[in-house]
């Protein structure tokens, strides 16, 4: 996390602001639409647009695909790589002759003319295609997944460890319901890629049918999650969008992220700690050393993740009385402006824990 969710929301607005674009942060497709096509298509640099609607099965295959384009292109000032949606637009759609989905478009600089992309719906194809006629010479950037690849060999040494709770997609490489869901997957497994106790996996079905066949899977994808405490698997029935499946696991799994990946504001609460919390901040002075004893008999109690928040809740009750009732507050400050620095994804986890568990006293 190269900067603060706050530093972060600020720059979008401004840009949104200053150029009427937005940008998708998990893709890097600059987002057209009827009020900003004309002021940055056309104009000083060369664009390649995708016309989509968001029903459209072939716009969902191509997804992934185009996603990967433009984060390759991203630093390539002179290319843009844009989308735009015709069933929001239907009059822009309209007037480029748009007539079935996906259509891909080449706007040169400085021209409203466009020209057809009739190629193949690859990556390396639209950016053998982009190049040739932008000039540039960029290649398709190769991206790391965070999802877990199973076979025969790791299948039960993952799936069946009962310290982890595993969700695994079982597929076809062939279906098309798989290749549309993988974008969404893949970012599944990116929000919870911290978590060391979620695990995001799939296993190729159709090469490995004896395993697919052991779990009675007889469609694609067929999704099963294995929690810590049930190791027989139970069918994910949930819908397929990224919210769904961040839904489930924080349910399942009582974890607390976004569909980002970052930490909500119920992370590191601990209920049983809170309550204790509150009849601590509002005590008089002789009586806040009896409610901190208490919390600290609780915070013996607890296991896991709880455990680790409950050390936090602990230190932050002593720091109360040692430096006063201001400490949660200064504190709360002190890491805000922390946040707002380049830190690591996991040093951000940490400091967001504590601002959460500060909160309760403050």
């Amino acid at each position: 996390m190269a900067r603060s969710i706050k530093s972060f929301s600020m720059l979008t607005a401004l840009v949104s602001l200053l150029f009427g674009l937005s940008s998708v942060t998990a893709d890097d497709v600059v987002v057209i639409t009827g009020d900003n096509f004309d002021r940055i298509v056309g104009k000083d640099r060369n664009a390649l647009v995708e016309f989509y609607a968001p029903w459209c099965g072939h716009c969902k295959k191509l997804a992934p695909e185009y996603e990967s384009l433009a984060t390759s292109f991203k630093k390539a000032k002179s290319i843009l790589i844009g989308k735009v949606d015709c069933d929001a637009h239907k009059s822009l759609c309209s007037k480029y002759d748009v007539s079935g989905y996906p259509a891909i478009k080449w706007f040169p600089k400085g021209s409203l003319e466009p020209k057809k992309y009739e190629g193949a719906r690859t990556a390396e194809s639209l950016a053998e295609f982009v190049n040739t006629q932008g000039g540039t010479n960029v290649k398709i950037a190769a991206t790391s997944s965070n999802i877990l690849v199973l076979t025969p060999n790791n299948f039960d040494q993952v799936v069946l460890d009962e310290t982890k709770d595993v969700l695994v997609e079982f597929y076809a490489p062939w279906c098309g319901h798989c290749k549309q869901l993988a974008p969404t997957y893949e970012k599944v497994a990116t929000a919870f890629k911290l978590e060391k106790d979620v695990i995001i996996t799939n296993v190729d079905a159709e090469k490995y049918k004896d395993l697919a066949g052991k779990y009675g899977v007889s469609g694609y994808p067929t999704l099963t999650f294995f929690p810590k405490n049930n190791k027989a698997g139970e069918n994910y029935g949930g819908g397929r969008d990224l919210d769904d499946f961040v839904d489930f696991i924080n349910d399942k799994c009582g974890t607390s992220r976004d569909g980002k990946g970052q930490l909500t504001p119920k992370a590191g609460i601990v209920t049983s700690l809170d309550y204790l919390v509150k009849a601590f901040v509002n005590a008089g002075s002789d009586e806040k050393k009896a409610f901190l004893a208490q919390i600290e008999e609780e915070v013996e109690k607890l296991k896991g993740a709880a455990a680790r928040y409950g050390k936090i809740y602990l230190k932050a009750a002593k720091n109360f009385v040692d430096k006063g009732e201001e400490y949660p507050k200064n504190e709360i400050h002190r890491l805000e402006r922390m946040l707002e620095e380049s830190i690591s994804e996991a040093k951000a986890d940490e400091f967001i824990l504590k601002k959460n568990i500060l909160s309760t006293f403050a």
